[in-house]
């Protein structure tokens, strides 16, 4: 049995190289899927660079999304979540063009690129259910700093001859249904057949500098909800300093998520992926070390 480990990407080189030199040793094949477009639907240049990542180059599988969803609304600000959300998904399902040599009972893990899975203690062997989810930490701005208010469900595995598509695959809710709960076989969200790994490893967002996190959060999904904010990289910066967060990951979908402060939380480097604790030189500008 194979691993192929796929993810999307951007720009995002110093969470992917730590990414790949974390999961190394556990997956076969890396598929990477970068788009010629933000998710804001600006055309972009191909920044991914097969050069920066030698050490693996053999693992790697490289696409690129050319073109944009053929089912895009009229691009006006009533559209501009539901095109974005399009977007992210034909992102996603590109990388099922990477899984062309893998078999009907390989594994097959997607994660965003900054969601990291821990595998060190799970026997996968022995997990014998249709949907394995990762329930993982949740870190901001360095990768360190630990917001405790929620557990982050990122990472979800299953084999080839499970996937239907990689969207589906991650709107698949984290969890277990009862066998008696019939609505599961008419919702393609809800599974019985599911297993959650606690303890799943890691979803290290926004580990750039406040510039590059403001930049960034012009081009997601969720740049409509950002704009609203009226942050920029000097309240970014501000909020890194106090380590704070103001996203309230709770509030209702129809409500205003920013505002409210949550404080982040030093977390032990001990608890950290090996290679990060190994390298603390390497991404002392990206570690809380006061």
């Amino acid at each position: 049995m194979k691993l192929f480990d796929c993810t999307t990407y951007h720009n995002e080189d110093l969470i992917l190289e730590a990414r790949f030199n974390i999961l190394n040793k556990h997956f076969d094949k890396f598929i990477v899927c970068e788009a010629k477009f933000t998710h804001s639907g600006k055309e972009k240049k191909l920044n991914f660079n097969i050069k920066k990542f030698n050490e693996f180059k053999k693992k790697i599988i490289y696409l690129v999304q050319d073109n944009e969803p053929s089912d895009l609304s009229p691009d006006n600000k009533l559209n501009k979540r539901s095109n974005a959300i399009k977007r992210v998904a034909c992102q996603r399902n590109k990388l099922a063009e990477g899984l062309s040599n893998a078999d009907s009972n390989d594994l097959i893990f997607y994660s965003d690129n900054d969601e990291i899975p821990d595998l060190k203690n799970v026997n996968l062997e022995t997990i014998n259910k249709k949907i394995i989810i990762f329930e993982q930490k949740l870190f901001y701005y360095k990768f360190n700093l630990y917001l405790d208010r929620i557990h982050w469900y990122g990472t979800r595995a299953l084999r080839k001859k499970n996937l239907r598509t990689f969207e589906l695959l991650r709107e698949i809710k984290p969890k277990k249904y009862s066998f008696y709960r019939i609505d599961t076989l008419f919702n393609e969200k809800k599974f019985i057949d599911l297993h959650v790994v606690k303890n799943g490893g890691w979803h290290f967002t926004r580990i750039l500098s406040p510039q590059e996190i403001h930049s960034r959060e012009l081009e997601t999904e969720h740049s409509d909800e950002y704009l609203e904010s009226k942050k920029d990289s000097k309240k970014i910066e501000d909020l890194i300093r106090r380590k704070v967060i103001d996203h309230d990951h709770l509030a209702d979908k129809r409500e205003n998520k920013f505002g409210e402060e949550f404080d982040l939380k030093p977390y032990p480097v001990k608890h950290l992926p090996d290679y990060i604790e190994n390298n603390q030189i390497k991404y002392k500008n990206y570690l809380d070390l006061e």
